[in-house]
């Protein structure tokens, strides 16, 4: 796992964005394709930025997943992780080849396994993720299930998650953040060929020392980035801020 420090949330985007569209050229010129799986939240919005504006991808030939989605939140909602993805991705690309979207509105058990037969059929390229202020990756709260090879599970959320979507202004109440979501499952998304990570903002610093500078554990979700072989984790400063000097060997 290679660790990035960038100078400021602006610079994290940029460089995250732009070494995510370097990975997903490489899939298109390796094969001719490229999955891939977004993911969600105001740690993206530099990245989406980014790659959006990325020239020389052939996006026909891009099948996009993402994370996880909550259940029965529709996507009118300004909350909705489909809606965020529609108008800070999608449409700012030429149509994909496959768009695959959680659909929280429907029975989850079925949305879980259509989308699991979906993925098997698209061994994932890049996967664009980041980590909670409570150490989840995607929606997997701590204790995180290490051990499910379902590729997408019915997860609930804890208070630390649910006060986080609070925090950040998608929801006007506690009481209006769902229980409840569809979540990729942690085995599903390290199954990635490549895995971009990316956390800014002093809020998460705590997180990133739990998940990066210590042992590999599911009350730490996030750690088990560390066993992937081809990870990269952007942090700015702030994010970095209580990790160990020696751990950051990466800067960019």
């Amino acid at each position: 796992m290679k660790k990035h420090i960038a100078q400021n949330l602006t610079v994290l985007g940029e460089e995250a964005g732009t070494a995510a569209s370097q990975k997903i050229r490489k899939a298109l010129k390796d094969k001719g394709s490229a999955n891939i799986i977004l993911a969600t939240g105001t740690s993206q919005f530099g990245i989406l930025k980014t790659l959006v504006s990325s020239k020389d991808i052939d996006w026909s030939k891009i099948t996009l997943f993402h994370l996880d989605e909550y259940i029965g939140l529709p996507i009118t909602s300004t909350a909705s992780f489909r809606r965020y993805l529609q108008e800070r991705f999608i449409q700012h690309v030429p149509p994909l080849k496959n768009i695959f979207l959680i659909n929280g509105e429907t029975n989850p058990r079925t949305e879980c396994a259509r989308l699991g037969e979906l993925i098997k059929l698209h061994p994932i390229d890049l996967a664009l993720v980041g980590i909670g202020e409570n150490g989840h990756l995607a929606f997997n709260d701590p204790p995180a299930d290490f051990n499910t090879d379902e590729p997408y599970i019915v997860v609930d959320l804890d208070l630390a998650c649910r006060n986080q979507q609070l925090g950040e202004g998608w929801f006007k109440s506690l009481e209006e953040v769902p229980k409840q979501a569809i979540s990729m499952s942690i085995r599903q998304i390290m199954k990635s060929r490549a895995i971009i990570c990316a956390v800014p903002d002093a809020r998460k610093a705590l997180a990133v020392r739990n998940c990066l500078g210590g042992p590999v554990t599911n009350i730490y979700p996030a750690s088990i980035l560390q066993t992937h072989p081809d990870c990269e984790v952007w942090l700015d400063q702030a994010s970095a801020a209580l990790l160990p000097e020696e751990s950051l060997n990466y800067p960019s």
